[in-house]
């Protein structure tokens, strides 16, 4: 799909008139691989999932310019090109960086909110917690030999979020939606002190820990499905 100019793919699985939750995946990655098992899951329970595939991943274009909040502009864009006025988010890694950009510049267009092992950047020094190719590794040795992702777009990825930006969590409070934080315990290389700190500036934040490492989804499936579907099916 055509959304603000970049071509922006997606797969969705669920009734078209369902609930939509939009599902964002990590760095190196893409829509459906990084969601594969989690689609059925949430058609399953009577929602729309929409898996899209951030810039220079997957389907999506290759623009050459990759700031992050570009990845939150394509998102907004492909919403209203899909016709989602409102939608739940799930996130993982950049792209639970991405979800909470989007709901912190339009919090009136996300309902709730799931981030796994986000990278919240550091307010006042350069981030020792997000070491660069630590972050990288995983995807490039994934998706090196297959062409999925623009190199560029996940080291520059990596570059902005090691920058500190006090603007980010001045921000935060902006977010309405119930929001669930899944860190990945000790294996991870994201922060649990930093997590906590986002948990509690959100004004309603919750963070649980499940020790799987940085990809909670699929080393833990069956944790993970038992942590966010009753938090995105719970009336509000």
């Amino acid at each position: 799909m055509n959304a603000g100019g970049v071509t922006i793919a997606y797969r969705t699985e669920g009734d078209p008139g369902s609930p939509p939750v939009v599902l964002l995946h990590g760095g190196g990655s893409r829509g459906s691989v990084t969601w594969e098992a989690f689609l059925p899951a949430l058609a399953g329970v009577g929602l729309r999932a929409v898996a899209m595939d951030l810039r220079g991943h997957g389907g999506s274009a290759r623009t050459g310019d990759y700031p992050l909040t570009g990845y939150r502009d394509d998102v907004l864009a492909a919403m209203d090109a899909l016709g989602l006025e409102k939608a739940a988010f799930v996130g993982h890694s950049l792209g639970g960086y991405t979800a909470a950009l989007v709901a912190q510049a339009q919090p009136d267009r996300v309902t709730r909110l799931v981030l796994e092992d986000p990278p919240a950047p550091s307010s006042t020094a350069r981030s020792q917690t997000l070491p660069a190719w630590r972050l990288a590794l995983p995807g490039l040795m994934m998706l090196a030999q297959r062409g999925d992702f623009d190199h560029r777009a996940l080291k520059e990825a990596i570059r902005r979020l090691r920058e500190p930006d006090q603007a980010w969590w001045d921000r935060v409070p902006r977010i309405a939606a119930p929001t669930l934080i899944i860190g990945g315990g000790p294996r991870s290389h994201i922060s649990a002190e930093r997590l906590g700190t986002l948990a509690r500036t959100l004004p309603d934040g919750r963070l649980i820990t499940i020790p799987a490492g940085h990809r909670i989804h699929s080393t833990r499936p069956a944790e993970f499905e038992r942590a966010v579907i009753p938090f995105l099916t719970a009336p509000r």
